[in-house]
């Protein structure tokens, strides 16, 4: 697993990342599509890709993380309304999947849509956020790294964290979600995740212990040969070991660089 630590805006550097993997298959190439803050700027870059001409979807097929149980496609708080509003809408793309939160049987939901995913073969590259928690997609603290797709009840900080979608008030946000899981995630050819902000410091930081641990799904990623994790200064606040100490290192020998680079290790 790589950590990258960016000198560089997150949505150019992200939308790019992404651009390259899409273009390396050209234009067939399969992602997996988180939502929230975090990645609102990196889909703003890649609608202007598209727009301009320098990326097509035409042909992307894409499956998103998750969706709140008991909120329809329009809801305008759904994760399908999001993608609709800040990637779909106006621009040529492929396939897209995302999980019905009205389903009349959440469970056999997600059984439906791990199966779509494992019959389409492995995901050229799945992007995703990280929870204050540590967690991604929503895959709480807890949940088993080999766990599919499946109904979660979220934790309270979480729910917390989400209440500014919902006018701020907790009362409004869904108490339950479908999310993929952490053994579908890992499934991918490619995972990018992405960190901003110092409410993400903690989570990040956890990277710097040994081994990995259920507490932290995040941790989960060091098991993926092909992970990268990018975060802005801010997330990467609360790093103090080895870690740390290779990016600085690398930061005064190359300090004008988009991004300083570290290996995570097991």
């Amino acid at each position: 697993m790589k950590l990258v630590l960016l000198n560089t805006p997150l949505g150019p550097w992200a939308a790019a990342f992404i651009a390259q993997i899409v273009s390396a298959k050209n234009g067939v190439a399969s992602l997996g599509l988180p939502t929230g803050s975090t990645v609102e700027p990196v889909y703003a870059c890649l609608r202007q890709k598209i727009k301009q001409n320098q990326l097509s979807f035409s042909a992307v097929t894409t499956f998103n993380m998750d969706e709140y149980v008991g909120l329809s496609k329009s809801d305008p708080h759904s994760y399908y309304a999001y993608m609709s509003c800040h990637l779909f809408d106006g621009i040529a793309h492929g396939t897209r999947h995302q999980l019905d939160g009205r389903a009349a049987d959440p469970q056999q939901e997600c059984a439906r849509y791990e199966n779509l995913i494992l019959q389409h073969g492995p995901i050229d590259l799945f992007v995703g956020g990280v929870g204050q928690n540590g967690h991604i997609a929503f895959n709480e603290p807890y949940t088993p790294f080999d766990s599919c797709t499946h109904v979660v009840q979220l934790a309270e900080s979480t729910r917390q964290a989400n209440a500014r979608f919902f006018d701020g008030d907790i009362a409004r946000v869904p108490t339950h979600a479908l999310t993929v899981g952490i053994g579908t995630i890992l499934q991918a050819k490619q995972l990018l995740f992405l960190a901003n902000g110092s409410s993400k410091a903690w989570a990040v930081a956890q990277l710097e212990n040994k081994g990995t641990t259920p507490a932290v799904a995040l941790t989960a990623l060091k098991l993926h040969p092909n992970a990268v994790l990018a975060v802005d200064a801010a997330a990467a606040s609360a790093l103090k070991g080895p870690l740390a100490d290779a990016l600085e290192t690398q930061k005064l020998q190359h300090p004008q660089a988009e991004c300083w680079t570290a290996e995570v290790p097991l």
